[in-house]
């Protein structure tokens, strides 16, 4: 199986040839070899009949969706042009690994795409594995335009095949009559709410107020898209605009009088520096 490897680091030149990594950030699109890198990846995505290629993404979970879903339209868009008139109404199958959350924007930009059950760990991650130190379920998740029938998942970590919804959930996603599918989006099994006419989380509560199913603790009465300032609980303004924001983080210095104001970066001194102004300071008085 050929791969190549579209990376940022470039250190990964060490250990690939041009025809195997190209020094490429996907946020832009942009290829730091040039033409030649650019020939490279249209000599890759020239596949010859009877070969399939697939693009498979991890990028950084912090960046936005839109310069990714673009780079990643783009690289399919240059795959089309390469490919023979019979194919040129395909797309190239892609995969995306991000976490579920941003189901919402990923499918905004890219309506063709699917997320599917499988739940993605990583061994060097904190957070996004299993364990003690890890959450339970990792929210990692596979983006893909492939048909999720087509991808199969491993039975004995603990997925199945929904014949109603045509594809593999996990086993704890029971399918849903009243929604007519498996709405399970965090691996947990959710229950329908009759007053909302959709699958919840289980720890969310339908509250009568609100008009709508939250957890029991949450803020009730004030509107899920207007909950103001997180500082100071106003719901005139946010928190970037609260004029508590920087009030919280001044600290009084230890041992001194509270209501004297901090010094400010450029007149602290420190080390040698310090040492010759007091001691120039003291010359003086």
């Amino acid at each position: 199986m050929k791969s190549l490897l579209l990376d940022i680091d470039f250190r990964y030149a060490q250990f690939y040839d041009q025809e195997e990594f190209c020094h490429y950030n996907m946020f832009n699109h942009h290829f730091f070899g040039g033409k030649a890198s650019g020939e490279a990846l249209q000599a890759f995505l020239r596949a010859p009949e009877g070969e399939n290629i697939v693009m498979v993404a991890d990028p950084p979970f912090g960046g936005l969706v839109k310069p990714l879903a673009n780079s990643f339209s783009l690289i399919s868009q240059t795959w089309k042009k390469l490919q023979s008139s019979s194919s040129s109404n395909m797309d190239m199958s892609m995969i995306w690994i991000f976490p579920y959350f941003f189901e919402p924007r990923i499918l905004e930009c890219l309506p063709t795409f699917t997320m599917l059950d499988y739940q993605v760990d990583y061994e060097n991650h904190p957070l996004y594995k299993h364990g003690k130190t890890g959450r339970k379920q990792s929210p990692v998740r596979l983006f893909t335009n492939i048909c999720p029938k087509d991808v199969v998942l491993p039975k004995d970590e603990g997925y199945r095949f929904c014949s109603v919804c045509q594809r593999y959930v996990c086993s704890l996603n029971r399918h849903c009559a009243k929604c007519n599918t498996c709405p399970s989006k965090d691996g947990r099994a959710w229950k329908h709410c009759s007053a909302c006419e959709k699958c919840v989380k289980p720890s969310w509560r339908h509250c009568r107020s609100c008009g709508r199913c939250a957890l029991p603790d949450h803020p009730c009465g004030k509107d899920p898209g207007n909950e103001g300032c997180f500082i100071c609980g106003s719901l005139k303004h946010r928190r970037k605009v609260c004029p508590q924001r920087d009030a919280r983080r001044t600290k009084a210095p230890k041992g001194g009088n509270k209501n004297c104001p901090l010094k400010s970066k450029a007149n602290r001194k420190s080390g040698a520096g310090g040492r010759r102004a007091k001691k120039m300071a003291a010359a003086s008085t």
